[in-house]
């Protein structure tokens, strides 16, 4: 059974090395893609049914026991996101055959989309901080490749800067896996809470954990790490914006929820860092978003300000923030990603993502007005939507921690992200009709709205349904917050 925590790794890795040999073939690399993507659905829900009623899972790759050999670790956490990644991948590829040309299909986009999966489900699934750098490289090599594709010459200025940025984050990396590796002698992450909770060199052991703080942070867009993303995520096509907008940074944020809840638990001056983190990230990050005009853009500086409130979170460090970080990671993604396939949309109606070039969609297109409004008011945190139970647990959670200065800072953030997603509703879907090209009132859109509707779906559901949701986040939070179970797992103590 444990054999299946490869899975998701495997299959993507070795149908995107099949379909390099099959580029020119548009119907073989829809195909392909879609079934390694739908089975990798299947089997990530499996494995997390699997995890939750008989608990955490591992694999030793080659029989090399842990701490000495690679291992895969499928716990709570890890399995949720693998199957959570695996949906929006699958929502992604749909989107994409009826957005893409024939000729960006055929420049690799199926390989290295499959191969991006490949990194991101290895991040999530690894046991091995080595081995995390290696999948983080083969995540951004992907996106690398993926974010340029068009050759279009502000997507390119733009790519370079996401090169550089992840490239320098890269270096610093693996400059803190070697000062690790030196206090402690292993790279297993288990492992490595055993030995950092027995050693006294508390000072080096903080150092570490700060750099891994601006390896991750870097990663995570968090501030003052986050000038990168904005228009990064703003130049490549909508499905693209929308795996790298719902995926990338949340790896990043998992990262930290990983090696600050098992590595690096006992050092009060990292938590005190990510709450005041967390807040500038959150208000800095709205109103960069409040003060743009372009559809895409606003959904692209939102990302910061979002992940301040996953790091706000982890900051406060107890089970009900750590239960609410995982929910609105959750939402997040759902939400995120959503949003910006609904910009693909309007863009593809209207031709352009300009706020003050487009109005009056609610007339030509009611169904698609309200959909959009129902994401866009779950990221704002309204009920009964997920987007407000993730929030509402991490106010309760950080009055209960007494951190009442970030707290306000973060309801602060939700007024303004109600008034920024109001603000895209008001200027592009009420109105009189104007749009730049006169024909695009009559454009059907149907089909683009249909993958989307899983996600709409979904956080509703996780609204309505919230009760049975927070309990497993609560008991997610749980297996963090006491990593011995994880431990136990990996080390067979």
């Amino acid at each position: 059974m444990n054999n299946l925590i490869i899975l998701p790794i495997l299959i993507p890795m070795l149908m995107g090395v099949i379909l390099i040999f099959f580029k020119d073939s548009k119907t073989i690399q829809r195909v392909v893609s879609v079934i390694s993507v739908g089975l990798m659905l299947l089997l990530s829900v499996y494995l997390s049914y699997i995890v939750y009623v008989d608990g955490i899972q591992t694999i030793e790759l080659g029989d090399w026991p842990a701490p000495f050999g690679i291992v895969l670790v499928a716990d709570l956490l890890s399995s949720s996101l693998v199957a959570l990644s695996s949906l929006l991948a699958l929502v992604c590829l749909f989107f994409a055959f009826q957005t893409f040309s024939a000729e960006r299909e055929r420049n690799y986009f199926h390989p290295f989309f499959l191969f991006l999966m490949v990194g991101v489900n290895g991040s999530f699934l690894t046991g091995d901080i080595f081995n995390l750098f290696v999948f983080f490289e083969v995540m951004l090599i992907s996106s690398f490749i993926l974010i340029s594709m068009g050759s279009k010459k502000y997507q390119l200025r733009e790519s370079l800067k996401y090169v550089i940025i992840n490239t320098v984050s890269s270096m610093f990396f693996i400059i803190a896996i070697a000062y690790l590796y030196g206090v402690t002698g292993t790279l297993n992450m288990a492992d490595l809470s055993v030995k950092i909770s027995e050693l006294e060199q508390t000072g080096v052991i903080s150092v570490i954990a700060v750099v891994f703080l601006f390896v991750f942070g870097t990663k995570s867009a968090i501030f003052p790490l986050y000038y990168w993303l904005p228009h990064s995520y703003y130049a490549p096509p909508a499905a693209i914006a929308a795996l790298f907008g719902g995926l990338l940074t949340k790896v990043g944020v998992y990262t930290l929820m990983r090696t600050y809840t098992l590595i690096f638990p006992h050092d009060p001056l990292v938590f005190q860092i990510l709450l005041i983190v967390g807040g500038l990230t959150m208000f800095i990050g709205v109103l960069g978003a409040v003060s743009q005009f372009d559809f895409k853009r606003i959904l692209a500086v939102h990302i910061v300000s979002q992940v301040g409130y996953m790091i706000m979170g982890i900051g406060i460090f107890t089970p009900l923030a750590i239960a609410g970080t995982f929910f609105f990671l959750a939402h997040n993604i759902i939400v995120k990603s959503a949003l910006f396939l609904f910009a693909g949309v309007a863009e593809k109606i209207t031709g352009t993502s300009h706020l003050k070039e487009m109005s009056g969609l609610l007339k030509t297109h009611p169904y698609f007005a309200w959909l959009f409004f129902i994401a866009a008011i779950s990221l704002a945190g309204i009920p009964p939507l997920s987007g407000f139970f993730g929030k509402f647990a991490l106010v309760v959670a950080g009055f209960e921690a007494g951190n009442y200065f970030v707290i306000a800072v973060s309801l602060a953030t939700g007024v303004l992200t109600l008034f920024s997603m109001m603000k895209i509703f008001m200027t592009s879907f009420w109105g009189e009709v104007k749009f730049p090209d006169p024909q695009a009132k009559d454009k059907k859109v149907g089909k683009l709205l249909i993958p989307i509707l899983p996600l709409v779906a979904l956080t509703i559901l996780l609204g309505v349904a919230a009760e049975p949701f927070m309990q497993f986040s609560l008991e997610l939070a749980e297996q963090l917050m006491d990593p011995s179970e994880y431990i136990n797992s990996v080390l067979k103590e």
